[in-house]
């Protein structure tokens, strides 16, 4: 049973009506389906969306984030070739000699 509510659920929209290259608004985050059916949802479905465009929101920023530090570290190591910023490639140590006493 859907609960009752005593105001409509505002759309996420902010007038930035641009898609990205995976079909959602870069405004709201919303895919082109639930834009057009926004005022044909129910509540739940309605909440449903902001919910799935917060997450969007959040996979985003994240994945922004990890590109800036890696334009960061990119430049540090630009910035000076002798400090190595990648990590060391484990080597393949041979101990076949090697013995306790």
């Amino acid at each position: 049973m859907e609960q009752l509510a005593f105001f409509d659920i505002p759309s996420p929209c902010i007038d930035v009506c641009q898609t990205d290259a995976r079909g959602y608004c870069n405004g709201c985050l919303r895919s082109r389906d639930e834009r057009f059916n926004w005022l044909t949802f129910s509540d739940a479905q309605k909440y449903d969306v902001i919910r799935l465009c917060t997450q969007r929101k959040r996979r985003r920023q994240l994945a922004m984030m990890k590109a800036r530090q890696a334009q960061i570290e990119q430049e540090r190591a630009a910035l000076n070739p002798q400090l190595n910023f990648e990590p060391e490639p484990e080597a393949d140590l041979d101990f076949g000699g090697f013995e306790l006493d």
